[in-house]
Formats: C-alpha cells, sequence, structure tokens
C-alpha cells in the first residue's frame, strides 16, 4: 500500500485497527511512535547495486490501555512527517515488536489494515546458481496420461 492509499482510507473510518496476517488484532492502545523514510542502499549477490525506500510506520504497545489513535490524529502525523521530512508517495512497510521487531508489508480488506508478512528473496536467481525449480510430476500421472509407442517386440526399442 503506497502512502496516498492510507490517506485516501483513513477519513472513511471511525477507528484504525491493525491486524496480523495470522487474525491476530495489534492491541487497540498501540502508538505509532515513528513515521519516516527508510532508504536502503545494496548490492545484491549478482553485483547490482540497488536502491529500496519505503515510508516506515513503527507500532508500539505501551501500558497507556486508554489510548486509541483516531483516524484523523495518524492523517495528522502523516502530513506533518511530509511537511517536515519530505516523505515521498512510497511503499508503507509497517515495524511492529511480536517476539522481535518484524517488518511487514500494509494491506486493507475494507476494514481493518492487515500487516502481511514479509520474505526474503534472491534478486539475482540468475547470477548466483540456484536451479529455477522444476515442476513436480507424479510418474504414475504420466504413464496414464501418455500412450507409449514401444511395446514389447514392437522392434521400436
Amino acid at each position: 500500500m503506497k502512502l496516498s492509499e492510507i490517506k485516501e482510507i483513513l477519513p472513511t473510518l471511525d477507528n484504525v485497527e491493525f491486524q496480523l496476517e495470522n487474525g491476530t488484532f495489534v492491541p487497540e492502545h498501540f502508538h505509532v511512535t515513528e513515521v519516516g523514510t527508510v532508504t536502503k542502499h545494496f548490492i545484491d549477490c549478482g553485483g547490482t547495486v540497488r536502491n529500496e525506500k519505503v515510508v516506515n510506520f513503527q507500532l508500539w504497545n505501551a501500558a497507556d490501555f486508554e489510548h486509541r489513535l483516531k483516524p484523523a490524529k495518524l492523517l495528522d502525523i502523516i502530513k506533518l512527517s511530509e511537511e517536515k521530512l519530505g516523505i515521498e508517495d512510497d511503499e508503507i512497510e509497517v515495524e511492529y515488536q511480536n517476539t522481535t521487531i518484524g517488518k511487514f508489508d500494509l494491506e486493507f480488506n475494507g476494514k481493518n489494515f492487515v500487516l502481511k508478512n514479509k520474505t526474503t528473496a534472491c534478486l539475482a536467481q540468475d547470477a548466483c546458481g540456484i536451479p529455477t525449480e522444476k515442476q513436480r510430476v507424479n510418474l504414475s500421472e504420466l504413464s496414464n496420461n501418455q500412450t507409449s509407442c514401444c511395446i514389447p517386440n514392437s522392434g521400436c526399442c
């Protein structure tokens, strides 16, 4: 989800709710403790130099159980960070601590913001020697779906 998308969604909501992909909700007393831009400048295993940039939201749970972040307040935080930091309309990455700090992509399911699990991947598969995954075929399916031209004593083998 891009920053412009969350800015369009927030005014339509009564509450801001974040949910993990497994259905567990971030406690409703969470705080957005940071909004910023994170830039990653790196080289992949194939030698290509890359740059990635995301808008980062950090969610934090405190012992402030009466706290509820309203959509208008989050929109104000976003607007202030755009003004003060020059944040652009990039993809949003959410940091949230479960057992350790996790980084999540963000989606909206029509009611809640969903923290989507991120995965790692090789960006240079053609250069790092990892074979492409072969299609798995059950041998019993092969013999049932194909007719053989060779039969014993036919002279073709």
